[in-house]
């Protein structure tokens, strides 16, 4: 089985009680809501995958404030024709701060929208387990920076 690693940045970007996210686009047209973020490039620091995703998702630039924790993820992902992949996704949370831009979507990319959402709403939106896993890392500040481990699944 062919294994994959991803590593990407997220941020958690909350004001006023509400929070930014973006609504993801998965291949089969299916929407959900994430935090904005999104896969490293070759050789480019978390920092600036974090800030530049930002920018590219929702329009604004972000500051970023601190380094929240690590969320790690092992799943098997189909492959074409049977075959299967060992997906390892390592998530790298950052809290962030607007510092300029307009609230915008995203253009040709993995995300159609953005929006701010009150907190005390999340549970009822259709999203991503990250955004669960971003809030309780904003919330709880785990001194070793390490998100609730879900385990392996097989999808």
């Amino acid at each position: 089985m062919k294994q994959q690693l991803r590593v990407a940045a997220y941020a958690v970007c909350i004001r006023d009680g509400q929070i930014l996210l973006a609504r993801w686009v998965a291949r089969d047209g299916t929407r959900r809501w994430t935090l904005p973020g999104g896969g490293m490039d070759h050789g480019e620091d978390p920092i600036d995958t974090v800030v530049r995703e930002v920018e590219e998702e929702t329009g604004y630039r972000a500051g970023i404030t601190a380094l929240l924790g690590i969320d790690s993820e092992r799943r098997t992902h189909p492959r074409g024709f049977g075959a299967a992949a060992d997906f390892h996704a390592l998530r790298i949370v950052y809290e962030g701060r607007v510092s300029g831009g307009e609230l915008r979507p995203e253009t040709g990319g993995s995300t159609d929208l953005a929006a701010w959402h009150p907190l005390d709403g999340v549970e009822a939106l259709d999203r991503v387990p990250l955004v669960d896993t971003g809030i309780g890392l904003w919330r709880d500040r785990p001194p070793a920076g390490r998100a609730a481990q879900r385990g392996s699944t097989t999808t």
